[in-house]
């Protein structure tokens, strides 16, 4: 059994304090969990979140509960900011309910509305504040926060001046090779379109949408950077969101990044396979469409460069958020997490994208740091990403809704050896369910009822599928009970719409 580990030194107890802490929240879109170069992976350069992680908490195990649809984000956010599990969440009306419901295994007809992450800083008297990826409806995003600048789409395709609207796309071929991830006419993430919360006749709305000709992450930092130059000397207490499009593709950085990693260089994954070995329901999708099939190595090696590249611009920008906190004499009473999401195959089991169950795509990073919290500390119990609602409403002092299902993590934090989830359940659209134990995963399709079974304590790659393996045929019966309990718990309209399968 995974344990605890919390250096030589047990946490300082949180501080009790009248004055409430401020929130950081700064999150990344298809950030891969082995992805922080000084934690995981010494191929990538992220120098500040190498130090963030060493201020703070790093939670090893940190997951996603899946997607109602291909478009993961959306769900991802959409638990986050409900605090609503996998097949509840599409349900509120923060949510886009036309997509929500179009998919009948996972969402449900009708609407609810529930008390929003960043609602309850907002009633508690918070200053609350968005820039970067939103992808909810801008109902939810009036809802929570007080101040908004610069908030942006889901993602920014490519256009090529000669032509191509997507010439991110299948890539790099001898056919087409003109690729410049620091070329500013190829837009993407060099012209994002966005929109602020603007006051008009005494009430808030959204603004028309604008371009800015500046990489998204820079401008995502520079908006950060001007609220947090505004609440330097109040005593007013915030609650930031700063979510950022990187690395999401198309992965764009400027040319001085791109040249810190050639192809060449960059490493295969231990995992790579020319092609998945089956359809898993999610092969045609569009993340699926940036690479050519069969993926060779050399194509493998420029995604990743282009990933790493984006992932390190990314850093140095929130390098400058940190910075300009520090600079605001507030940091001492900031809690600062840093997540992503969910994770990226990049090249790995054959795959780009992260439509599907392995650990790769439905892990992401996780660390805190603040006030009271102990430096340098290893969490490797499970978590759920969403967990943060409910953690940051304890440490500020406020109550969680009665409708969060993610528990809180502070216990986790304080470095008592309880807490964190016993199984991790995930779920993609109607073709994917599974659940990971410390020691195994079962993947479940329903559609092509096809299982996968994994030793993820020997075999942390997910190379070796032990699914007929008789030596663990009473691991696979244990496991499969256990997906139709989570399955039944979370509310699995499948199961029903399948005959119980």
């Amino acid at each position: 059994m995974k344990k605890l580990i919390s250096f030589l030194l047990a946490l300082a107890p949180l501080p009790a304090s009248a004055k409430k802490p401020n929130i950081l929240f700064i999150i990344a879109d298809d950030q891969a969990p082995l992805s922080i170069g000084g934690v995981n992976n010494s191929e990538i350069k992220t120098p500040n979140l190498d130090k963030l992680s060493k201020q703070g908490v790093l939670f090893n195990n940190c997951f996603n509960q899946g997607s109602w649809s291909g478009a993961v984000c959306v769900a991802s956010r959409t638990m986050l900011i409900t605090g609503q599990s996998v097949f509840r969440a599409p349900k509120n009306k923060p949510y886009l309910d036309k997509w929500a419901n179009s998919r009948g295994a996972i969402a449900v007809e009708g609407s609810t509305e529930v008390k929003l992450w960043p609602e309850v800083f907002r009633d508690a008297g918070y200053d609350t504040f968005l820039t970067g990826k939103w992808h909810n409806n801008y109902y939810s995003a009036l809802k929570g926060f007080s101040q908004a600048k610069a908030i942006a789409k889901g993602m920014y395709e490519t256009f090529d001046p000669s032509g191509s609207k997507k010439p991110g796309y299948n890539r790099p071929t001898p056919t087409n090779n003109k690729w410049n991830p620091w070329d500013p006419k190829f837009t993407g993430h060099w012209a994002p379109f966005v929109r602020d919360i603007v006051s008009k006749n005494g009430a808030q709305e959204v603004s028309d949408e604008y371009t800015v000709k500046k990489h998204s992450s820079e401008l995502f930092a520079d908006k950060a950077i001007e609220f947090l130059g505004k609440a330097k000397g109040s005593d007013k207490p915030f609650f930031m969101y700063v979510a950022f499009n990187a690395p999401h593709d198309p992965r764009q950085a400027p040319k001085e990044f791109v040249d810190m990693y050639p192809p060449a260089k960059i490493k295969i994954p231990e995992n790579y396979l020319p092609e998945h070995p089956f359809d898993n329901g999610a092969i045609k999708i569009r993340d699926e469409a940036l690479a050519p099939f069969p993926r060779t190595k050399v194509v493998v090696q420029v995604h990743r460069s282009e990933y790493y590249a984006i992932i390190t611009h990314m850093d140095r920008e929130i390098g400058r958020i940190l910075k300009a906190l520090k600079k605001s004499g507030r940091a001492d009473e900031t809690y600062v997490v840093f997540t992503a999401d969910h994770g990226l195959a990049v090249g790995q089991h054959g795959l780009m994208g992260k439509q599907n169950s392995y650990d790769h795509s439905i892990k992401m990073p996780f660390m805190i740091s603040g006030p009271g919290i102990n430096k340098g500390a290893t969490v490797d119990e499970k978590i759920y990403m969403q967990s943060v609602y409910s953690t940051t409403c304890e440490l500020a002092g406020l109550k969680v809704p009665d409708s969060v299902e993610y528990p809180s993590i502070v216990p986790l934090i304080k470095g008592e050896a309880k807490g964190g989830e016993e199984v991790i359940f995930n779920a993609y659209i109607e073709t994917q369910r599974l659940v990971r134990t410390d020691r195994y995963k079962l993947v479940h399709y329903p559609k092509i009822r096809r299982n996968q079974l994994f030793d993820i304590k020997e075999d942390p790659f997910e190379t070796k599928d032990l699914i007929d393996d008789p030596k663990l045929e009473k691991v696979r019966k244990r496991l499969l009970v256990t997906l139709r309990n989570k399955r039944t718990e979370l509310g699995d309209g499948l199961l029903s719409a399948s005959g119980g399968k």
